[in-house]
């Protein structure tokens, strides 16, 4: 079971992964919103990938760094390739 550091660790990783692949990718608020939830879900999962196989003996704490961040960004970009397509709601251009 992971301490309440680790979870902090893992919620700070995931946000960041987020802004910077929002700021690279993202459209709209809704854009960050599913970015973030997209990398909480592949940072949690990478973590416990990693935790379960053991590939990479580095870790910060109980947190396996490497696989939460791969899980992360991999999530979030099937999340940006899944998303909607963005629909005009302005005014026509001339």
């Amino acid at each position: 079971m992971l301490q309440p550091p680790a979870l902090l660790v893992l919620f700070v990783l995931a946000s960041l992964v987020a802004v910077i692949l929002h700021l690279l990718m993202g459209r709209s608020v809704r854009d960050l919103l599913l970015f973030w939830l997209a990398s909480l879900a592949g940072c949690l999962g990478g973590h416990l990938l990693g935790a379960e196989l053991d590939l990479i003996p580095w870790t910060l704490g109980q947190v396996h760094i490497t696989e939460a961040s791969l899980g992360a960004i991999l999530f979030v970009l099937a999340a940006a390739w899944l998303r909607p397509p963005q629909t005009n709601t302005g005014a026509p251009k001339k």
